[in-house]
């Protein structure tokens, strides 16, 4: 049953139990307040003609109204040709008027009114014609109620189609963006539950608009980093199959091709990781391991590759923390904030990573807009803002080192570095003795 449909049945319901109610409250009062008319009457005409009892004409006159008359003697017999009348008569105090006082009361639907008269009395008996009201009134009260539910179902129906609208748009515009629409946006109404909903849905839209740009960007770069290796190969292989490079020649190319090949392996590798890392059974050999043996191995690599560039590399050791991480994924850490440090610093300047109770990767490059050091690691931000003024990579590094980071427990943040360029902080948990 659709939200319509819905609200169609509770403002029904709603509108069948105020009717009911209101029909059943006005019923008793008008019941209640025809009797106490009759009553009232009753009780004047009793009043009319207490001095005026044996006049044959009044008497006519009571009984063309359907006023039954009994009369009281002075010894307390109570008759009258109405036998009905009598016995309501005897169903009240009627010795009162004996004693010269009126007496009124009801008996079943019998008004009974009585007066004293001479030496005795009478009294007026008349029926309360509270059946045949009663049920005039509850056929009016039936085609009241008739009525109102049919105009409260119009209603509700409008009403219905009128709420719901706000959430038939938002579902229309999620089942667009599951086609792959996301150009399409709520219009934001101005009830609050539904000016929430339409935002929310609203900001998903924008969220996953920014998203694919992000990661159609990403597979672009990603598609240009393994086409470059990939020609290399497929160029070089290609000489050798058909003989252009033979004799010395063959060794230098068979280099390229294998620094090609490595080249692509890590590259799938890091792609396969950064995919894994959301998955639980993505394994981590977490254990206490001192971090001066970790960055002091790495430092020997990069090293001989910051030299090979014309970079001057430095490592600076303050201390030696313990502290609980995986080995083989931490090195891959280091491996990766120096490989992204070496991309963008320039012959000459500075490289340095550093050890005390963090692990610190500093540069002399261009560094990044102020803005750019909370984005670092979102999967191809960084290429796409600065492919056009500086090396770039894939995209895959940073946002692997953060995932690797976090999936160990810990916290990596960039900020500006005192060499000029970027600094990464990388923050782990610490094991054993410091």
């Amino acid at each position: 049953m659709n939200l319509t449909a819905r609200i169609a049945l509770v403002c029904l319901g709603v509108a069948f139990v105020a009717v009911l109610v209101a029909g059943f409250v006005s019923t008793r009062l008008v019941l209640s307040t025809s009797q106490q008319v009759s009553r009232e009457f009753l009780r004047s005409q009793a009043d009319v003609v207490a001095g005026q009892i044996s006049n044959n004409r009044v008497e006519q006159i009571l009984e063309g109204q359907d006023i039954a008359i009994v009369r009281i003697t002075a010894a307390g017999d109570v008759t009258g040709t109405d036998r009905a009348a009598v016995r309501a008569v005897r169903a009240i105090d009627y010795r009162k008027v004996l004693s010269g006082s009126p007496a009124s009361g009801v008996s079943g639907r019998l008004n009974v009114e009585a007066r004293p008269s001479g030496a005795g009395g009478f009294a007026l008996v008349q029926q309360t014609e509270t059946t045949g009201n009663y049920r005039k009134l509850v056929r009016n009260v039936l085609f009241a109620l008739g009525i109102g539910l049919v105009v409260a179902a119009l209603a509700a129906l409008a009403l219905g189609s009128f709420l719901s609208r706000p959430l038939r748009q938002v579902a229309s515009v999620a089942h667009s963006m599951t086609t792959g629409r996301r150009d399409l946006r709520v219009p934001v109404p101005k009830a609050t539950e539904l000016a929430e909903v339409s935002l929310a849905v609203n900001s998903l839209a924008d969220a996953l608009q920014r998203s694919e740009s992000r990661q159609r960007d990403f597979l672009l770069s990603v598609s240009h980093e393994l086409r470059t290796p990939l020609t290399a190969v497929t160029g070089f292989a290609e000489s050798l199959a058909d003989g252009v490079v033979s004799g010395p020649q063959v060794a230098p190319v068979g280099t390229v091709i294998l620094d090609e090949a490595r080249r692509l392996d890590r590259l799938v590798t890091d792609l396969l990781d950064l995919a894994r890392l959301g998955a639980d059974d993505f394994r981590l050999d977490m254990a206490p391991i001192s971090l001066e043996p970790v960055v002091r191995s790495a430092a020997e690599v990069w090293h001989a590759r910051c030299h090979a560039r014309g970079v001057a590399f430095s490592l600076e050791v303050s201390s030696s923390p313990t502290v609980l991480a995986d080995a083989r994924r931490l090195r891959q850490v280091i491996d990766g904030l120096m490989e992204n440090a070496l991309r963008v610093t320039p012959a000459g300047r500075p490289v340095v990573l550093a050890l005390s109770s963090v692990l610190e990767v500093r540069d002399g490059g261009p560094g990044l807009a102020l803005e750019d050091y909370a984005v670092a690691f979102d999967r191809g931000v960084l290429h796409a803002r600065y492919q056009e003024s500086r090396p770039v990579g894939t995209g895959v590094g940073l946002a692997l080192v953060h995932g690797l980071v976090t999936r160990m427990g810990g916290t990596i943040v960039a900020g500006p570095a005192a060499e000029g360029g970027a600094a990464f902080t990388v923050t782990l948990q610490p094991s054993g003795p410091q």
